[in-house]
């Protein structure tokens, strides 16, 4: 199979943006589609680490600069006018490359729209769907609860329908890249944006009346209990997991996803989180960790995840999320999307 990725015009697809999880998803989709044979056209920035047939610049490092506007990655606009042009220019680099029956694969929901809309004739499908606002026909969910959330959004009624075509795939780690740590740090972790929708707050309260070393890994700042170390790489991150008694991800919001609770788990580390969301499918209570809906649990949770078993914590993460695995999930996608050019649902086995 074919696939023309598109990324986002004001990141890179490398190691140097790892809290932008759009990014990261496209640079891993590109290597799991490579690892199983297919052939994969990359649109993004000038600076790329993802495994691709062709890499295919469509916005100057001057004019992805001028869209972040001196801010952190995370906070860039999602309309400025280079976006705008970022995606004429997938448009017309597309054109000359896409072929009948490739895939198109668009991560940025409706900011990516324009590219779909210029090739009618193909399956464009938004492949990581973490995120609010999505148009096209043919979608991947990164989890069910999401999945669930959008379509009751979508069609405002009681009685809601399913997709036939639509598909849950969950976001994955790495393989070979988190071992098993001990927690030897004793200090419980904060990774993710430094925001007060992302709990940071709720972890420094618990973490100081139990009186336990709090780490907070992230863009953003914020003030009170813990050590704020500011965003770190992959590198860093995992010895921060690996060394963690715990990760604290207690969202506020219905998480997507959440992809640095499976890190985290796939260090071994226990997850102390919210009660909705993804974490509902990822995060078995009282096996990989504690999911918590009151100021007490969230103490009590911290006082238990020492008991939990790590390396079961990290088998199961492996097991679940591994870029191998996922890998044949997306397989089996797109090909039961090849069916459409025959008998679609209705094609024999």
């Amino acid at each position: 199979m074919r696939f023309h990725v598109v990324s986002l015009p004001h990141t890179h697809t490398t190691a140097d943006f790892p809290s932008c999880a759009f990014t990261q998803k496209v640079v891993r989709f590109c290597a799991m589609m490579k690892s199983l044979g297919h052939q994969v056209i990359l649109y993004a920035g000038e600076r790329n680490e993802a495994p691709c047939d062709e890499h295919v610049v469509c916005i100057s490092e001057e004019e992805r600069l001028e869209i972040i506007g001196g801010r952190h990655y995370t906070a860039a606009s999602w309309d400025h006018p280079h976006w705008s042009r970022f995606n004429a220019k997938v448009i017309e680099a597309m054109g000359r490359r896409v072929q009948p029956r490739d895939f198109i694969c668009l991560i940025g929901g409706h900011s990516h729209k324009p590219i779909a809309d210029a090739f009618p004739a193909h399956i464009s499908v938004e492949f990581g769907i973490g995120y609010s606002g999505t148009f096209a026909k043919h979608r991947v969910f990164e989890s069910y609860a999401w999945m669930h959330t959008v379509y009751g959004a979508e069609q405002g009624k009681s009685d809601r329908d399913g997709v036939w075509f639509d598909a849950v795939i969950p976001n994955q780690i790495r393989d070979g890249l988190y071992p098993c740590g001990r927690g030897e740090g004793g200090y419980a972790l904060f990774v993710g944006r430094v925001i007060d929708r992302k709990g940071y707050r709720i972890a420094q309260e618990v973490c100081e009346a139990k009186a336990v070393e709090l780490i907070l890994a992230g863009p953003g700042s914020g003030d009170g209990y813990g050590s704020f170390v500011g965003e770190v790489d992959a590198v860093d991150r995992v010895k921060l997991m690996s060394n963690a008694r715990c990760l604290f991800a207690p969202t506020h919001y219905i998480e997507p996803f959440g992809t640095v609770t499976i890190e985290a788990m796939a260090c071994g580390t226990p997850v102390i989180c919210t009660d909705w969301g993804a974490f509902t499918e990822t995060v078995e209570q009282g096996v990989h960790g504690f999911r918590c809906r009151s100021f007490a649990e969230f103490c009590d949770a911290l006082d238990k995840v020492e008991t939990l078993d790590r390396r079961r914590i990290h088998d199961d993460a492996v097991r679940r999320f591994s870029m191998t695995t996922v890998a044949k999930q997306y397989d089996d996608y797109f090909r039961r999307l090849e069916t459409l050019w025959d008998k679609g649902w209705y094609q024999a086995a």
